[in-house]
């Protein structure tokens, strides 16, 4: 009798499949989690829209997996993120001299977007050193960005995507399960917005928020292939207002219910937060029930 079907990643895991990875995990346990990642995204052609391998989401599937005591993986190649000395990289110069005034004493607000590019790492490394909750491992689709105001780096946005399940967010939509399923590759998720500590310019992080939106539908379509519809991002209530959220036209839907998704279940952590979303067309609600 078949072991009732496990759902990781959005993928249902039930006997064959275990039987299929345990085969390559066992065919390339030399070559590494990395390689066993992409033959199981080739034998499945698990891809994002745009062709590229869904690689991350594989590799958090694989550590479920092994987490539950189903297979078993060879040891890490690299030792990771964890523990490693936070080093700025080399040939950045980072302008710290202290950015004041008026938001209209300045002539351009201008962005990079660095995924894939040598400046991902100053992204990493201005995020880890400077926001409260550090660099975020970010599972699936993502992009990041630098802003500049008069060229002096000023912020540090970051993209990914949409959470899983949100009551709030998908009653404000009108979202059953399967429409949710279906469309929640058009949400993105505001997983990280850093004003460095050295910028002290009133109204400066709505602009940034409401210029970079408009940025993100172009560059998440060119990078993904994936139209977004809507943008979304959860404010802890305890440190914030989501006041540069509202001044950006931002909606406040409600709250998160204080639980995270881990593998195939919700862990209760008791920290709620403010669910804020913005639409990027007038028909997004038309889009996102397509």
């Amino acid at each position: 009798m078949e072991n009732p079907s496990l759902v990781i990643r959005g993928r249902s895991i039930g006997d064959k499949e275990l039987e299929e990875i345990r085969a390559l995990v066992q065919e390339y346990w030399q070559k590494g989690r990395a390689e066993i990642s992409r033959q199981i995204c080739h034998l499945w052609e698990w891809k994002q829209p745009n062709g590229w391998l869904k690689d991350r989401a594989c590799r958090d599937m694989l550590l479920m997996l092994e987490q539950r005591g189903l297979i078993s993986l060879p040891k890490r190649k690299n030792p990771g993120p964890q523990g490693k000395k936070n080093v700025q990289p080399q040939g950045f110069l980072i302008d710290t001299s202290v950015c004041k005034g008026s938001i209209t004493d300045y002539s351009s607000l201008t962005f990079s977007m660095v995924r894939k590019s040598s400046k991902e790492k100053l992204w990493d490394h201005l995020v880890h050193t400077h926001h409260y909750l550090g660099k975020p491992f970010i599972v699936g689709s993502y992009l990041k960005y630098i802003a500049y105001l008069d060229g002096q780096i000023v912020a540090c946005i970051g993209w990914g995507s949409a959470a899983w399940k949100v009551n709030d967010r998908d009653q404000f939509i009108g979202w059953d399960q399967e429409t949710r399923k279906r469309n929640l590759h058009l949400i993105a998720d505001n997983v990280r917005f850093l004003i460095l500590p050295w910028v002290q310019v009133p109204h400066l992080a709505s602009k940034i928020l409401a210029a970079n939106a408009k940025l993100l539908k172009r560059d998440w379509l060119d990078f993904y292939n994936v139209p977004l519809a809507l943008l979304e991002t959860f404010v802890d209530t305890s440190r914030f207002y989501g006041t540069c959220y509202k001044a950006a036209n931002w909606t406040h839907v409600g709250s998160t219910s204080g639980s995270a998704k881990r593998g195939a279940s919700y862990h209760y952590h008791g920290l709620s937060k403010a669910v804020f979303v913005y639409p990027l067309d007038k028909k997004f609600r038309e889009r996102l029930h397509g």
